[in-house]
């Protein structure tokens, strides 16, 4: 099951890394900031937002994103082979409960 397991939470860190990148339009925008009921997203505002909605979509701008990535690979990289059960992989594996390919014994 840990191969299983580990293999599921690495696609998924594989895809939101690639959608981070992908919402990065020069690879070097920064941090996205949030004004009031506005979002900078460096390349441009985007007006709308309630103020929290507004903070929380700041707080996860690709250069963030990414680095929580990182984080989440180096945790997985130590407990890869670690026997089953164990819980910190599926800690890193419960956000995606709700995907599809979620393993069933996870």
């Amino acid at each position: 099951m840990t191969e299983e397991l580990v293999k599921f939470i690495e696609a998924r860190l594989d895809e939101e890394a690639d959608l981070a990148r992908r919402c990065d339009g020069d690879d070097a925008c920064g941090t996205w900031t949030a004004h009031g009921h506005t979002v900078d997203f460096c390349q441009a505002d985007l007006p709308g937002f309630h103020p929290t909605i507004a903070i929380h979509v700041a707080l996860h701008d690709p250069a963030r994103v990414l680095r929580e990535i990182n984080a989440k690979r180096r945790i997985l990289a130590r407990h890869a082979r670690d026997p089953w059960p164990c819980h910190d992989l599926h800690d890193l594996a419960s956000p995606y409960a709700d995907h599809p390919d979620f393993p069933a014994r996870a």
